[in-house]
């Protein structure tokens, strides 16, 4: 069974989960109102919310926030990857090596990049993944190197963290 038909069919546990294998998210168009109303409330500076001044910006005009790109990026992780038991981090490194504008439409491709079943606790494991963030034109606005906790088959209700 390869992942796509195994998403579709239920959530993920460790035993599911192979190095190498691939998830790929739907797409989402990024529009100009939301992006910047993120920005004035979560990461107000001029090159976010002030399509004038940030012409004079390192950015050369208007960018999302990063941020607000690793919430869309968050949103088609979980709506690509459906782990039981829900993405729960522990702990990642971010970088946006070229800015997301308005009207780029983002898409996400995430790769299994290593397991590690816990020697402390049986009942789980560290999956590590790779999350790229492309826009339209295939370019990488968003590289995300993430641990995710993956629980074994049967061991993910109620268990404390």
């Amino acid at each position: 069974m390869n992942s796509e038909e195994i998403t579709k069919n239920h959530a993920l546990n460790l035993e599911d989960i192979y190095l190498g294998q691939k998830f790929f998210s739907d797409a989402y168009p990024i529009p100009k109102a939301e992006m910047v109303d993120f920005a004035r409330k979560y990461d107000p500076q001029i090159f976010h919310t002030d399509e004038n001044k940030a012409k004079d910006t390192f950015f050369q005009g208007i960018a999302a926030s990063g941020w607000y790109t690793a919430s869309i990026s968050m949103k088609l992780l979980v709506n690509s990857l459906p782990i039981i038991g829900g993405l729960i981090g522990a702990g990642c490194e971010v970088n946006w090596p070229r800015p997301t504008r308005e009207n780029d439409i983002l898409r996400l491709e995430t790769e299994v990049i290593a397991i590690r079943p816990s020697k402390s606790k049986p009942d789980r494991g560290i999956v590590s993944i790779q999350c790229l963030t492309y826009n339209q034109n295939d370019e990488i606005v968003q590289r995300l190197i993430s641990k995710i906790v993956v629980f074994k088959k049967n061991m993910a209700r109620n268990q404390k963290i």
